[in-house]
């Protein structure tokens, strides 16, 4: 469902006053916003949202395989295989057989990824000080916490499930 069609339901079918909307939804209303605008503005960059994600990661974990890069970015390993092949193609990401394993190729950023990865850095950085907009600091550090606090809640009920 898109924000739009989010926006739209939540008008035709009103909570009752005493009722507040529940936080799952919330949270979708806002990851949807998120991401139409990160796909905004990565479009303009020449990279889609999961490209963005994923060279993101390999910023902080360089030197990880496609496999690897798949399971922290969330997409399939065959997903991965072109959109690593294409960061190769456009100079973004460098490949290098694994030293103890030369049929392992590790994946690390070009200068010309870490230049395009900074642009979209500060180009997401705008989304996230639109979205903060008129929370103290105090609040900040609040929601980061009680979101990361609510992600390992559900981590953990997945992992012994």
């Amino acid at each position: 469902m898109t924000a739009e069609k989010i926006e739209q339901s939540s008008k035709m079918t009103p909570a009752p006053e005493n009722e507040q909307p529940r936080i799952t939804y919330l949270v979708k209303r806002l990851e949807s916003a998120v991401r139409r605008d990160l796909d905004a503005i990565m479009q303009q960059q020449g990279l889609t949202t999961p490209q963005y994600a994923a060279l993101s990661i390999l910023l902080t974990n360089p030197g990880l395989s496609s496999a690897q890069l798949a399971r922290r970015a969330f997409v399939t390993a065959q997903s991965m295989q072109v959109m690593v092949a294409s960061f190769v193609r456009n100079e973004l990401v460098e490949r290098r057989p694994a030293e103890d394993n030369q049929r392992i190729l590790r994946n690390f950023l070009t200068a010309t990824g870490q230049d395009l990865l900074a642009r979209c850095e500060q180009a997401a950085g705008h989304i996230e000080e639109r979205m903060l907009d008129g929370l103290t600091e105090k609040q900040k550090i609040a929601l980061r916490e009680t979101m990361a606090h609510c992600v390992s809640n559900l981590h953990r009920t997945h992992a012994n499930a």
